[in-house]
């Protein structure tokens, strides 16, 4: 496995609902490399947050499919039970930063004791030992250590999010997904915490995947791009060569819909909506959508093609020589 810290091959999570089974995560795979971050992109409701609820096995009660590979440093933590899971992989090799702060902390707990608890629970700590690294860990994130003893509601919106991160990372796990970290802060204090994720990437080497719908935010911190569709990656690159030359007609409308400060450009949109996740399109499913679409889209699933090195599109476009 070389560097590569994960890697997720195959991976499926459909929800079973009273109208049919929800294709959430359909069939995904890729690669995450020691000190890289993934930046998982595209419209609400194409399965980002599915994924990574599926990575860390954090699953409603209503799974109807959850299988593939998931493999941790060459091994395989879908073979685990729940109960070793979750002592031996969750929140200490794989922790999450949740969207949204405000409903990541119990309200009527003290800020310190939540941060603590992972240390508590899965290192054994005794609690007086836990609040100090608590505390040592709201210091290294911007926050004073006299919030330990605060609770939620005393803490501003980025102060909350940073304690968020702090409870992600105290554990020291070697991988850390990031669903929407800033969506519901101002942009000083988004620039504020990307700031702080890439210095602690950085000093310790952690690997983030970073899951958003603000691609221009992506931008800052990736170092590759996943984009997702319908549940299923359908361009994977590295960020320099998709944010520069996007190969699918998916991820080219959705470059081309984000403002440039440089460029005096014309901004487009996708026409239609995105289609369910019960009864999606068959074929390819960005055919309705597409304006390059062919008889064959309508038809058959497309097969990845790797356009260049590391950089591989579902799309018949490019299966065609087209």
């Amino acid at each position: 496995m070389g560097d590569v810290a994960l890697s997720v091959r195959g991976l499926r999570l459909y929800y079973g609902t009273r109208k049919g089974v929800v294709r959430a995560v359909d069939n995904v795979s890729f690669d995450l490399r020691r000190g890289e971050t993934l930046a998982v992109v595209g419209e609400s409701g194409c399965g980002k947050s599915s994924l990574a609820r599926a990575i860390i096995r954090l699953l409603p009660r209503n799974v109807h499919t959850y299988e593939g590979q998931i493999i941790l440093d060459g091994q395989d933590v879908m073979k685990l039970s729940d109960e070793e899971f979750r002592r031996s992989v969750q929140w200490t090799r794989i922790s999450m930063v949740f969207q949204g702060a405000q409903n990541s902390l119990n309200p009527v707990l003290k800020v310190g004791f939540q941060i603590a608890e992972p240390l508590m629970i899965h290192k054994g700590m005794p609690k007086e030992e836990a609040l100090a690294e608590a505390r040592k860990y709201l210091r290294m994130v911007g926050v004073h250590e006299s919030f330990a003893d605060r609770y939620p509601f005393e803490l501003s919106g980025g102060m909350k999010q940073r304690a968020v991160i702090a409870m992600a990372l105290i554990a020291r796990p070697q991988v850390v997904i990031l669903d929407e970290p800033t969506s519901a802060l101002d942009v000083i204090t988004q620039a504020n915490i990307m700031n702080l994720l890439k210095t602690i990437r950085s000093e310790w080497g952690l690997s983030y995947i970073f899951i958003t719908h603000d691609i221009a935010l992506s931008s800052e911190l990736a170092d590759k791009v996943a984009v997702m569709y319908a549940g299923q990656i359908v361009e994977l690159a590295g960020a320099d060569e998709f944010y520069t030359n996007p190969q699918h007609p998916y991820a080219q409308k959705l470059m081309a819909s984000v403002p440039s400060l440089r460029a005096d450009k014309k901004l487009e949109f996708i026409p239609g909506a995105p289609p369910s996740l019960i009864n999606p399109p068959p074929g390819c499913r960005f055919h309705p959508r597409c304006p390059y679409a062919m008889d064959v889209c309508r038809r058959q699933e497309p097969p990845e093609v790797e356009v260049k090195s590391g950089h591989v599109v579902k799309c018949w476009l490019y299966a065609k020589g087209g």
